[in-house]
């Protein structure tokens, strides 16, 4: 469901996407001028009670005078209301009306003699009202038979008053009301309510303001949004191009350190991404030569032996060359099989599931089976623990038991004859600390850290040559990182001869190992 939602989105650009989503608020603004007619109808239906109420009250006026007082009451109430009055009797003709007693108060616009601005205002009130919907109103036209106006008619049914809403040429409301005087005769009032329209296209206008304004700023701010989103992801994107098309040493992924949001976080975690892509990709190739570079010297001897046996006849030298081309072979199957182990080591530690796992009782187990097969040389085993003290972490068993059995392989070898491997396990704040010690020459200062790389190796003799590959000590410490520790080369305190190392794992949490 997740796809499908989403699925439109991605034929398009996030720019595209950033100006629709900030146009849809813009297009709910424009929606204000549709309210606006709102607006009109509801101005035009106080005008219309206005109208009525006019009327009757001027009816009521005329209604109270003489009937020869009449026509000059007429034209002082269409001055003072702006509006054009007119008289009929009962048979519907018109006596009296205030246009002919001078008050020249209404009068309908030509069109035709508008200017563009009029013009262009018509035009969209128009288009805005077939937009709407909006109900057209017939058109106005002064009409000398009274029996023609609808109000004047509705009055002459039994109305008391009754109003109409016309449209005049220039499409502003013409409001027009007629009312029954209480000697039976009916008054007509007509106005021409331009102000309505004019109130609406100021609202209009200044609506219309308010929108561009608007507009510019949204348009603004988006194509900003647009430009410090987009163009930083295409950066990252072109150059993400680059390092799959196998470029990743001559590209430079941007990590913008001004930015502190979300596209500032990507850019940085690309960028450490890139580069330990590149580390691993280098150690990747150091790996594989020296990889050559040690399978060679095996290799090269024993090709020197096989060409020697087919010269030599001599039974002890034949024996004595065999016993190479053996060393050579145990030799190349130990280095293949430790150079197996390091190359999938890192893939085998991310897919592994951690469990508890008790050091000490592990270290115990070692030191017992050790000295149950016998350690050459008369070399000693001394383990210093706490019996009642649990030292648990998490980690895969099988892996930790040989970083210490590496150290321990480690510390024998250099151990001189009668010598004592010390292996001490304790708590130290949070972490778990195992310490092991030799006598033998120890590690230089400046050799601490290269010993932990791999195929280096330094044996104490030349009896040793060939039985250790020089990975041991690095694969103990790609399986100490992995579960979260460091492991290191210190002197030792007591100043007795020989090297300490030391490894640090993060203690379990009980309750976590109960979960």
């Amino acid at each position: 469901m997740a796809d499908q939602a989403t699925r439109w989105s991605g034929r398009v650009s996030l720019t595209p996407r950033i100006l629709a989503v900030n146009a849809i608020a813009l297009l709910m603004l424009a929606g204000g001028f549709f309210y606006l007619d709102t607006f009109r109808s509801r101005i035009l239906d106080e005008r219309e009670a206005q109208s009525a109420r006019e009327a009757r009250l001027m009816a009521e006026a005329l209604g109270a005078v003489a009937p020869d007082a009449r026509a000059a009451l007429l034209g002082r109430l269409a001055a003072d209301t702006g509006t054009r009055l007119r008289l009929y009797d009962r048979a519907g003709t018109k006596v009296a009306d205030s246009v002919a007693q001078g008050v020249a108060n209404f009068r309908l616009v030509d069109p035709t003699t508008d200017g563009w601005g009029q013009r262009s205002a018509r035009w969209l009130d128009a288009i805005i009202d077939i937009v709407v919907g909006a109900r057209r109103a017939p058109l106005y036209r002064d009409r000398s038979d009274a029996a023609r106006w609808p109000d004047l008619r509705a009055v002459a049914g039994g109305a008391v008053q009754s109003t109409t809403i016309w449209r005049a040429p220039d499409r502003t409301p013409v409001v027009t009301a007629a009312a029954a005087l209480s000697s039976g005769e009916r008054l007509l009032s007509a106005v021409n309510a331009r102000d309505v329209t004019e109130r609406v296209r100021v609202e209009r206008f200044r609506l219309s303001v308010v929108l561009i304004v608007v507009a510019a700023i949204s348009l603004a701010l988006s194509l900003f949004l647009a430009r410090t989103i987009v163009n930083p992801l295409r950066r990252l994107a072109r150059a993400a191009v680059r390092v799959r098309l196998g470029r990743a040493r001559e590209v430079v992924v941007p990590r913008l350190p001004d930015r502190r949001d979300e596209i500032g976080m990507l850019a940085r975690a690309l960028s450490d991404m890139s580069l330990a892509l590149r580390a691993r990709i280098d150690a990747t190739e150091a790996f594989a030569a020296d990889v050559t570079h040690e399978l060679k010297n095996p290799l090269a001897s024993l090709r020197s032996a096989a060409d020697a046996l087919e010269r030599v006849e001599n039974p002890d030298q034949r024996a004595q060359l065999l016993a190479i081309v053996s060393d050579d072979v145990r030799r190349l199957d130990r280095l293949i099989s430790d150079i197996s182990d390091a190359s999938r080591l890192d893939a085998q530690l991310a897919r592994a599931t951690f469990e508890a796992v008790d050091v000490g009782d592990m270290l115990a187990a070692q030191v017992a089976a050790r000295a149950a097969r016998g350690i050459p040389r008369g070399v000693r085993l001394r383990l210093d623990r706490r019996a009642d003290e649990p030292l648990v972490v998490l980690g895969e068993g099988a892996r930790l038991e040989r970083v210490f059995a590496n150290l321990i392989d480690n510390a024998v070898s250099f151990s001189p004859a009668d010598g004592t491997v010390s292996i001490a396990a304790r708590r130290s704040d949070d972490d778990l600390e195992v310490r092991v010690e030799d006598e033998g020459p120890g590690v230089p200062e400046e050799a601490r850290e290269s010993i932990f790389r791999r195929f280096h190796s330094v044996r104490p003799s030349a009896e040793a040559f060939g039985e250790h590959s020089g990975l041991g000590l690095a694969i103990a410490r790609t399986i100490v990182e992995g579960h979260q520790g460091e492991i290191s080369v210190e002197p030792r305190e007591d100043r007795l001869q020989g090297a300490r190392f030391v490894v640090r794992l993060p203690l379990a949490d009980a309750r976590r190992i109960e979960e």
